[in-house]
């Protein structure tokens, strides 16, 4: 069933209030390896990349405090 007009506003309103967008680029190729990464892992490609930078960011404060 597709979403009416209102369903769609209704979405990007909260979209716009609730959370920021993070874009980045990567190399040909890399986008495939980076799914088939996630996939495997059974997570989404999105799920995975906040994964990651979530552990990095630890990793890196946790190396900070010692």
């Amino acid at each position: 069933m597709a979403a009416t007009e209102a369903q769609m506003r209704a979405t990007a309103k909260w979209q716009k209030e609730k959370t920021d967008e993070v874009r980045f680029r990567v190399p040909k190729g890399e986008r495939a390896v980076i799914q088939a990464h996630a996939n495997h892992q059974g997570e989404s490609t999105t799920a995975f990349i906040k994964r990651a930078i979530k552990e990095t960011m630890e990793r890196d404060n946790a190396e900070k405090r010692e």
